[in-house]
């Protein structure tokens, strides 16, 4: 039987993963949180804000701008929403409602209300058992899914056939997926390479060339590799592509919104507005 799922959040990386469900699922619940544009995508077919080339079959969603109706009567949950705003949006959804769905955290970033990564933060605050939270891990950038460009996600879980079971779904002709139990490791190495490539745009900004950015982003997966470790000492292969692979589409993509900060404050910017 095939797992009921909701997508949560209407970005660039949410609509993304709509558009990849699409291609085998055939009903997917996606949250947008505003009304309006909620509206604008069942009626048009596409994201008035974010990757609005990307055309969806309406007969394959149904959306919903209340959370609790989305997510009601599904198995398996993925966050999409900015880490800044993932506490606000599911905070009053009630805990029994989530107790036992499957969540994938597609959010590369702390909750700042608690200083915890999304793992954490689901279990200690809705009490999600960790054997039921998932990670989905790059390297991937929305905008060459949208594009149809051959891509590689990475979905770590402790209970690796729930990994398999959404990987079913994400694989297709321009996306292959990887399964791993990784689920600490995967989400710790995402945070700190989103710095790392800050740090390079800033470099860049300050015209600094291709061969310090090699140095700083070869020098960082070493760093990344030794905070992993130190938080959850397993086996792994920090060469493999959900951890330098991501590193390096993050720290030299031109689609890489971390590395163009970096880049606009080595340039003098402020970050004011």
């Amino acid at each position: 039987m095939q797992k009921r799922i909701a997508v949560i959040g209407s970005g660039s990386w949410a609509t993304a993963l709509v558009k990849l469900l699409s291609n085998n699922v055939s009903e997917i619940n996606w949250f947008i949180r505003n009304e309006d544009d909620c509206k604008y995508v069942m009626q048009n077919r596409h994201n008035p804000r974010y990757l609005s080339s990307v055309q969806f079959n309406e007969n394959k969603l149904k959306l919903f701008w209340d959370i609790e109706a989305c997510i009601k009567n599904t198995d398996i949950i993925i966050l999409a929403v900015p880490s800044a705003f993932c506490h606000d949006t599911i905070k009053d959804v009630p805990k029994k409602l989530v107790a036992d769905k499957i969540i994938f955290s597609a959010i590369k970033g702390i909750i700042p209300q608690y200083t915890l990564i999304v793992g954490e933060y689901l279990n200690k605050v809705f009490e999600i058992p960790l054997n039921q939270i998932g990670v989905i891990a790059g390297p991937c950038h929305a905008e060459e899914v949208a594009l149809e460009k051959l891509s590689y996600l990475t979905l770590a879980c402790t209970e690796i056939n729930n990994a398999e079971a959404l990987a079913t779904n994400r694989r297709c002709r321009y996306m292959k997926v990887t399964c791993s139990d990784d689920i600490y490791g995967t989400v710790e190495s995402s945070v700190l390479k989103n710095v790392v490539a800050i740090a390079g745009g800033v470099c860049h900004g300050l015209g600094y060339g291709d061969n310090f950015l090699s140095v700083l982003v070869s020098n960082a997966i070493q760093e990344i590799e030794r905070f992993v470790k130190a938080v959850h000492p397993i086996d792994r292969d920090i060469k493999a592509s959900a951890y330098l692979g991501d590193l390096l589409v993050t720290a030299y993509s031109q689609f890489s919104r971390n590395r163009m900060f970096g880049a606009m404050l080595g340039k003098g910017y402020s970050v004011k507005m």
